[in-house]
């Protein structure tokens, strides 16, 4: 109970700064968004309807200008499960300080690894029950790190995690992860994004990826190639990943399939209805089969999701 509390003050103190800060004229923004779905989950033979919280969160985020060549920045943010029972629902998510100038920028906290951050856009059903995250390895956020990306040089862009021995995470081993990552990730600035992005003994594994994206019109297609391997017994896994999304108005439909060898398979279907800026409506299906397991695991649902 004590717990729940101290982190409720946490955040009211963030909230309390963020608007103090504000009037002192150092630039700060508090945000977040609640996605919740309501929603079908039939996993090992047996149903349950549930209402889902997916990755809803709050944040504090800011920089200050320190001189004409140099910045700081920082980020503290949480996941708030609004569908969990007890009270103690806040999860650290990224939580960094750092700073940026012409030589590019070094963050040093918890943070998602450059692997992680290179997929950009491609997986249509992030924070959903069709997250790739399902079937393949890499989706990290670890809590001691430092990451350095280099200044944009004509859309290019490459980057660098440290993830320090004494992460728990880590298990005693320093893990490093690279990406080189080109294009506007959310295409909106260019049509065309790539990334090659490689793991060193990150949480156990040695993983290597190449994920593509393009924009055509209202067309939007993305491909992801995996190879993962165990870092202490060489187990090797090879999958893909492929994606698209069409606009139509305000309607959005979305599909995915996505295999891991030796692992199983999955396909998504769903759409997303925009209500307005910051708000939408959504509705999924998933289907995954999983090698190890006797029967397919199904979800269907339909949500809402608001940005502030």
């Amino acid at each position: 109970m004590m717990n729940a509390f101290n982190k409720t003050l946490l955040v009211s103190a963030l909230t309390l700064a963020s608007l103090t800060c504000a009037q002192a004229a150092e630039p700060i923004t508090v945000y977040g968004k609640v996605n919740a779905s309501v929603q079908s989950n039939d996993e090992a033979g047996e149903s349950e309807t549930v209402v889902q919280s997916n990755a809803s969160r709050l944040g504090v985020k800011g920089a200050f200008e320190l001189s004409s060549s140099l910045e700081a920045f920082y980020t503290v943010e949480y996941e708030v499960n609004i569908g969990d029972d007890a009270k103690e629902n806040f999860l650290a998510r990224n939580q960094f300080v750092g700073l940026q100038g012409n030589f590019g920028a070094v963050s040093v906290g918890r943070n998602d690894t450059m692997l992680k951050i290179s997929q950009g856009k491609v997986d249509q059903f992030n924070d959903l029950s069709g997250d790739l995250k399902s079937l393949f390895k890499g989706e990290n956020r670890i809590e001691q790190t430092v990451t350095y990306v280099t200044p944009d040089f004509n859309g290019f862009k490459v980057g660098a995690t440290y993830a320090a021995e004494g992460a728990k995470s880590q298990a005693g081993e320093d893990g490093f992860s690279l990406a080189a990552m080109y294009g506007d990730a959310s295409l909106k600035k260019t049509s065309f994004y790539a990334a090659l992005a490689y793991d060193s003994e990150v949480k156990g594994y040695d993983i290597l990826r190449a994920t593509v994206s393009a924009k055509l019109a209202g067309l939007v297609l993305g491909g992801m190639y995996q190879q993962e391997e165990k870092s202490v017994d060489g187990d090797s896994k090879t999958g893909y990943l492929l994606s698209a999304a069409y606009a139509i108005s305000d309607v959005t439909l979305k599909g995915q399939y996505q295999d891991m060898e030796d692992k199983g398979d999955s396909w998504s279907i769903g759409a997303d209805y925009k209500l307005g800026k910051p708000t939408k409506l959504f509705a999924f299906y998933t289907s995954r089969d999983m090698e190890s397991a006797e029967d397919t695991d199904n979800y269907i649902g339909v949500g809402i999701e608001h940005k502030f």
